[in-house]
Order: structure tokens, then C-alpha cells, then sequence
């Protein structure tokens, strides 16, 4: 982000980016242009694995690696984020996902969703121990407890509170991320892990808000949908651009008949609430609302798809490119910190 003001903080000095913006990994949404976008444009851009075979994540992480034009074996300035309970499948067998990507030198790896994340955040200390390396380590937490654990216990670099709010995956019981926030910074040290926030942002006067609160940057997944560069389908944008603030809800029944179904207790998904919620409480079996989420798709029609946004999916209504939704936010972000800074007279 060249000839635009910076905003310094401690996860921007972390990183080395212009700007305390991070793009979530969202599994297969997340197009290499899109994180390398990100990145290009000041930010931080991450890649998520999902479920994808190392062999698809590595080309994932090389085509970044040539949009930016990265040489071979030169750290990468993005990240990728994985999955607990996947992993919990993945890294016995005969694929195993952590070593493939640490291979590739991304800056960050992202831990989100298990049951053994602490034994993850191990095999990434242990792979950097004998090289001269070492990757930061994002992981999700959706509580005071979790923080403090992963702060404490695991020495993670990056706590991202998740609040309620967040679309796709999270905490089915966390509070609103002005809350989670709040009560996270109250017990994780200056000198412990860089805290950011997460969940329903989509401006920059929120996210100017939240550095004032005391995070230092902020993750946002819903507000990169409304990009050229997202790999949702043209149906499912069509389906943002119509939703409104009241547009979503918590559930189990969009991995349902998605058949995405693994997940950890007390982790559900926030979707855009359709047919599939009405099925839910109109006591259809999950045998018949699989096939008409099947059907549905089948015949193109939007109104039983899966299409993961959170809260703030209201906040945006038409679609742009990923470099510019970054510019655009900085300034913002800017505008309302200097607003709040004009609230205090001069002495």
C-alpha cells in the first residue's frame, strides 16, 4: 500500500503488512488472487485447506507464490489455515497436511476447530526446530479459557477472538465480539500473544472501533464474499447481495445436508437462513431434507443453497475487487481513528 498512511500495531509489525487487516481462510471461497490480493494491497492474506488433499493446497500455495512472484523456497508472505478435526483425520494417514504446507514457508499457519489443536501447534514448533524458520501460529478461540490456554499452554503468536457474529464456522455459545474482546484483552498480557478480532465486521469504523478497544487487527471472512476474486458461485453472490442484517442463523442443519458434518461439540455454522432452515423446523426428516437440498441444487435454484455469511453480510451490497474492498477499508479505518483522536482537545 504505497503512499498511503500506514496504520501501526502490533500485529502489523508482526507481519510486516501496511495495514491490521487479515483475510480469514475460508476453505475453497478463498482463491489464490484473493489472498495474494490481500497481501499485495497492504494486508495479510490467508489460503484455507478445508478439506483439501495436500496435493490441491500445494497447488493452492504455489499459484500465490507465482502471482506474487515469490522465488522458490523464499518465505511466503501469506498464510494457510486448517481445520482440528480434519487434521485429526488427515495426519495419521498417508496425506498428512501440516508438512506439506510448512514445506512451502508460508508466514502464518492458522489453527481452528479441535479437539487437539495444542498437538498441532507441537508438530508446527517441532517441523521449524530443525530448520532456520519458524512460522507464526494463528489459532481461533471462542473464549476466555481458550485464550488463556492457548496463550499460556500452547505460546501461540495470534489469538483471534471470535465473536457470535462470524459467519461460516465458530462457537455456538461464544459471546458478541465486543464482549469476547474485551474480556480477552483483560487477561492476556502486553507481552503475550497479538490479539485481533473477528465476526460481523465489515467497515472500517468497526474496525477502527476495535483498535481502540485494544485489538490489533481484525480478521474478516463475510466481507471478502462480495469480491470478483471469491469463489462462490454467481448464485450465491446473487444470494449476499439480497440478504439484510437479519439474514442469517446459527445451525447444524446447513452441514447437514452438506454432509460436512464432524465437527466439535458446541461449534455449529451461520449461514444465509433459507428452505433449509424452514425444512429444519417444519420436522422433516434429514433423509428428505438432503434430497431437497440436493434437488435444489440439481435445478439451480438458490433458495436451498449453502451459503456461509455472518452477521454483517447486510453491510455490503454490491461487489468489487479484492484490492479495492482492502484500500477502501484502510481509508475508512484511518477516517474514524482521527475522528476519535479529535474527540480529545488539545492541552
Amino acid at each position: 500500500m504505497q503512499n498511503m498512511q500506514q496504520i501501526q500495531t502490533a500485529l502489523t509489525r508482526l507481519l510486516g503488512i501496511s495495514t491490521p487487516i487479515v483475510l480469514a481462510p475460508m476453505g475453497a471461497v478463498v482463491s489464490p488472487e484473493m489472498a495474494a490480493a490481500v497481501t499485495l494491497a497492504g494486508g495479510f492474506g490467508f489460503l484455507g485447506a478445508a478439506l483439501a488433499t495436500s496435493v490441491q493446497i500445494k497447488q493452492r500455495i504455489q499459484a500465490v507464490r507465482k502471482i506474487l512472484g515469490a522465488v522458490p523456497e523464499a518465505p511466503l508472505p501469506i498464510g494457510v489455515g486448517v481445520i482440528g478435526w480434519c487434521l485429526d483425520k488427515t495426519e495419521l494417514g498417508e496425506d498428512p497436511l501440516i508438512p506439506t504446507i510448512l514445506a512451502e514457508r508460508p508466514k502464518a499457519i492458522w489453527l481452528a476447530f479441535g479437539d487437539n489443536l495444542g498437538r498441532y501447534v507441537k508438530t508446527v514448533r517441532e517441523y521449524d526446530a530443525n530448520r532456520n524458520f519458524r512460522t507464526l501460529i494463528f489459532v481461533i478461540v471462542n473464549s476466555v479459557e481458550d485464550a488463556t490456554k492457548a496463550a499460556n499452554v500452547w505460546g501461540v503468536d495470534v489469538l483471534v477472538a471470535q465473536g457470535i457474529e462470524s459467519g461460516g464456522h465458530g462457537g455456538s455459545k461464544a459471546p458478541t465480539l465486543s464482549i469476547l474482546l474485551t474480556a480477552i484483552l483483560r487477561v492476556i498480557p502486553q507481552n503475550g500473544p497479538v490479539v485481533i478480532g473477528a465476526g460481523g465486521i465489515a467497515t472500517g469504523a468497526q474496525i477502527a472501533s476495535l483498535l481502540t478497544t485494544g485489538a490489533s487487527g481484525v480478521a474478516l471472512g463475510t466481507r471478502f464474499l462480495f469480491t470478483h476474486e471469491a469463489q462462490y458461485s454467481a448464485a450465491s453472490k446473487e444470494v449476499l447481495l439480497a440478504a439484510g442484517i437479519h439474514s442469517t442463523e446459527r445451525s447444524m442443519a446447513f452441514d447437514e445436508v452438506n454432509r460436512t458434518m464432524g465437527w466439535p461439540r458446541d461449534i455449529d455454522g451461520r449461514a444465509i437462513a433459507n428452505k433449509i432452515m424452514d425444512d429444519l423446523k417444519e420436522g422433516i426428516s434429514l433423509k428428505e431434507r438432503m434430497e431437497r437440498h440436493d434437488s435444489g441444487k440439481e435445478n439451480g435454484e438458490k433458495d436451498r443453497l449453502v451459503v456461509w455469511a455472518g452477521m454483517a453480510v447486510g453491510l455490503t451490497d454490491q461487489l468489487k475487487c479484492t484490492a479495492d474492498v482492502v484500500k477502501e477499508l484502510h481509508e475508512e479505518t484511518l477516517e474514524f481513528l482521527k475522528r476519535a483522536a479529535s474527540l480529545i482537545p488539545a492541552s
